[in-house]
């Protein structure tokens, strides 16, 4: 019985004829139960009266351009908890695969791997009565070369019909720049990283452009996605409306940006749509710093300067005597700042609702480190999933409509007096959402993009 068993390493290479996959690098894990393949465009779909499911494929690991459009039998769906604990609905089909000269039937489930090390994982369901594994070799049934590969795959790559999209930001290392560039590219699109400080513009009322450091004119996008830092916020929100001047889709228009890094106007603009704060007092003069403090129900109270982000320019004044050291001194300062009323029986946690084109998407819980009740991913607050409820969702939608964003990361806080909103993000960080809830959030943004453009 040994000898009908083949050998396999920790990592080796197989096909799917019925697929069309000629070949895929798997981690071969016998301490995961279902097998899982990487696909994108899941779309279920009837055929001869039975269910099956559709889906793309890019087999060869950081190579976004090659890609394989699948069609397989439907035999369920199911949840599938993955190794850090998330929860998924995800699709199963099954089919043959080929490892060296043998074949048989496997369960897959279809889910993105894009965060993961491998496009294809082969866990010990598919192994059982098949398969003897040596964790200390790797590719004992073979390994293809780059030309071998290329070849395989020359038939498979597609070219470039989509959208040319330019992501307007100030740093392409950022984790989440590098998932916006690499979820178009992998959706077809042309994608372009414009960095804010190498763009100038000319104002003309005949022929207006956009230039690139270089002289680079930037005139030719269907779709910008502006992604701009609190500290450039003027000068990103000038060459957005430039690019809106041209007639470019901004998946953020400039006016609605501009509105929510003004967090005293953008309290305003939500109060007005009838969503609940906490209870916020703005002065100008010190000599009201008594009367504000009583406003908002005494201390312990949150100062938060008007120009802070991920935040920063945040303070928790403890008592009556605290609160009005630090509103003097940044009144001192010329700083505008408000003054919050302290939610305690939130203990250091608030909700990101992340909301794309007027739907929740995912949603997380951010829960401040040990000593500290600022809740921010920066600040070291670690975030896990969460069920949100209608009315928070509702709050979260709301709050994005009343800014006229498309793309927004919406903070509430659960109160005794029921769910208060903190603020709404134009440009949300996509890494702590991304981790949490295993979504490809940068997808969904393009997504957004293609309705637009009805793609």
């Amino acid at each position: 019985m040994l000898q009908n068993k083949v050998i396999l390493g920790s990592e080796e290479w197989c096909s799917f004829p019925e697929l069309g996959i000629p070949t895929i690098k798997a981690r071969v894990d016998s301490g995961a139960k279902t097998s899982a393949m990487h696909a994108i465009n899941i779309a279920p779909f009837i055929k001869n009266d039975a269910n099956w499911v559709k889906f793309d494929i890019n087999p060869i690991q950081n190579n976004i351009k090659t890609i394989i459009h699948c069609e397989a039998p439907l035999v369920d769906k199911r949840i599938v908890k993955s190794s850090s604990g998330f929860r998924e609905h995800r699709y199963v089909i099954q089919t043959n695969i080929l490892i060296g000269d043998t074949k048989w039937p496997i369960e897959m489930t279809l889910t993105n791997r894009d965060s993961m090390g491998f496009r294809m994982l082969l866990g010990r369901e598919a192994m059982s009565g098949r398969v003897l594994v040596d964790p200390e070799e790797k590719y004992l049934l073979g390994q293809p070369t780059t030309d071998t590969l290329k070849e395989l795959y020359k038939n498979s790559e597609k070219a470039s019909s989509g959208l040319r999209i330019g992501l307007l930001a100030s740093n392409p290392e950022l984790y989440s720049n590098k998932r916006i560039m690499e979820a178009g590219e992998m959706r077809g699109h042309e994608m372009h990283f414009l960095n804010i400080k190498e763009c100038y513009m000319k104002l003309d009322a005949k022929t207006p452009e956009i230039h690139y450091r270089g002289g680079k004119i930037l005139n030719q996008f269907d779709a910008i996605i502006p992604r701009i830092r609190p500290s450039m916020t003027f000068y990103g929100c000038a060459l957005t409306r430039q690019f809106e001047a041209l007639k470019v889709y901004c998946l953020n228009s400039a006016s609605a940006i501009t509105q929510s890094r003004d967090k005293l106007y953008s309290l305003q603009l939500l109060l007005n749509s009838g969503i609940d704060i906490p209870t916020t007092g703005f002065a100008n003069s010190p000599l009201d710093t008594d009367n504000l403090i009583k406003m908002v129900g005494g201390s312990p109270l949150i100062v938060k300067l008007l120009e802070g982000t991920q935040g920063k320019g945040v303070v928790l004044a403890e008592t009556k005597k605290a609160a009005e050291s630090v509103i003097n001194a940044f009144k001192s300062l010329n700083a505008n700042i408000l003054v919050q009323e302290f939610i305690k029986e939130a203990n250091g946690k608030d909700i990101r609702c992340f909301v794309i084109d007027g739907k929740v998407v995912a949603a997380i819980q951010r829960e401040a480190m040990p000593g500290e009740f600022r809740a921010n991913i920066h600040l070291g607050g670690t975030a896990s999933v969460i069920k949100v409820t209608a009315e928070e969702k509702r709050i979260a939608i709301k709050a994005t409509k009343a800014m006229d964003l498309k793309v927004a990361g919406v903070d509430i806080i659960r109160s005794s007096k029921g769910p208060l909103l903190l603020e709404v993000n134009s440009s949300p960080g996509l890494e702590g959402i991304e981790g949490a809830t295993n979504k490809d959030i940068a997808g969904e943004m393009i997504r957004a993009i293609e309705k637009n453009f009805k793609l």
